[in-house]
């Protein structure tokens, strides 16, 4: 295959029909009798078969959205194990490549061959499936269809406010850490978000849930996030990024409304940490097979008076430790039976991005399908060592 050729083609095409024209130019390269794009949705559990009319699905004008769960399926397979996964059919084979940038599931590549491949083939579709997770992520900037593809349950208005305060990737690889989140329900929100952003030398976190379930949450939770990111824009300390948004979101919140979180800030040469509470719940920590709370003080939670400052304090690292930070919706209600530390011990071999996900659906399933509140995790796996290169060649760690 010639990279250089599939960029060309890819970028003379309108965004809308830049995967169509990859798998094109994929078909024509290895001699694919059929080649299809299969998007992660919001869900977590399935993929969606992006088309034209006349296949199967959901329509909206001219485009298709086919289901495929992951769980049991060549597609899950593969995007757990990070590999092609190659099915033998007769003569011909069947093959699931997943489409993965930085550990960030994107989908996953399933192409039809008449013969079954050989090793360079193999390779080959591995390495246009990687291409394609960039090239999903530069147009979808342009275009509705991607995230129309994801949406396997409709957002209601609030939902979607608060979707668009979340990060552009849930899960981040690095030579230091690996960190994934995930919230649910995707359709419903009310109030709960999760940020990073990775620097030269720093790593920042938070996690925050807005008050209520309404789109009083949603507003909350705009101005909030939207005060903390302009603050590290800003380039302040912790200390002073948690009272600028809290002051921010003061003057605009109504009297008793509020937003609890966290705030982390890792100075990675150092390998040193800082961390905030406002009325959230503490981060859990997963060390050496044993989960315990990390002890933290608590602050006032943002939003209820202006003026005052917040106290940082220090969160020990140590390599190898998992921290998994929650909302209350993990805590509350029938989630509260859940045996928390349990699941954590059991998925300790867990890629961040799938622990973060079996945690939030077994929330799901205490609950009887029907979370009354948001339930968001985000994990932190820390490797530790000196500042370095992820060490990967291709699009996320097993």
């Amino acid at each position: 295959m010639n990279l250089n050729k599939l960029l060309a083609a890819v970028e003379a095409a309108p965004p809308v029909a830049a995967v169509d024209v990859l798998a094109g130019e994929l078909a024509e390269a290895i001699g694919a009798r059929e080649v299809s794009f299969l998007i992660a949705d919001f869900s977590g559990r399935s993929l969606i078969r992006l088309g034209r009319s006349g296949g199967q699905g959901r329509l909206q004008g001219k485009e298709t959205a086919e289901r495929v769960p992951l769980a049991g399926t060549p597609h899950g397979r593969a995007l757990a194990a990070q590999a092609v996964e190659v099915i033998a059919e007769d003569r011909a084979a069947r093959l699931f490549a997943p489409v993965t940038s930085r550990g960030e599931a994107v989908g996953v590549l399933e192409l039809g061959l008449e013969d079954f491949p050989v090793e360079q083939t193999v390779a080959d579709v591995a390495l246009a499936a990687h291409f394609l997770a960039y090239v999903v992520i530069a147009n979808r900037r342009y275009t509705d269809l991607f995230e129309w593809g994801q949406r396997s349950v409709p957002l209601s208005l609030a939902a979607e406010i608060q979707h668009r305060l979340l990060p552009g990737a849930f899960t981040c690889e690095a030579g230091q850490f690996t960190l994934a989140a995930w919230l649910q329900p995707a359709g419903e929100i009310g109030g709960d978000t999760f940020d990073f952003s990775l620097e030269r030398d720093t790593l920042h976190l938070s996690m925050t849930d807005a008050m209520g379930h309404t789109m009083d949450a949603a507003l909350l939770a705009t101005v909030l996030v939207g005060g903390l990111r302009n603050a590290r824009r800003r380039g302040v300390e912790l200390a002073e990024q948690a009272r600028l948004a809290n002051d921010a979101l003061a003057e605009q919140a109504g009297k008793s409304q509020f937003v609890t979180g966290v705030l982390v800030r890792i100075d990675l040469p150092s390998a040193t940490a800082g961390i905030v509470n406002a009325g959230h719940p503490p981060p859990l920590r997963l060390r050496a097979g044993q989960v315990e709370d990390v002890h933290l003080e608590v602050d006032r939670p943002f939003g209820l008076q202006a003026g005052g400052g917040y106290r940082v304090q220090a969160l020990q690292l140590e390599v190898g430790d998992r921290l998994m930070f929650v909302t209350d919706g993990m805590l509350e209600r029938d989630a509260e039976r859940m045996n928390i530390a349990a699941i954590l011990t059991a998925g300790i071999n867990m890629h961040p991005r799938e622990a973060v996900q079996h945690l939030t659906q077994a929330v799901l399933q205490a609950s009887g399908g029907q979370l009354r509140d948001d339930a968001t995790a985000l994990c932190l796996d820390w490797h530790g060592g000196p500042p370095r290169d992820r060490e990967a060649t291709s699009g996320a760690n097993r």
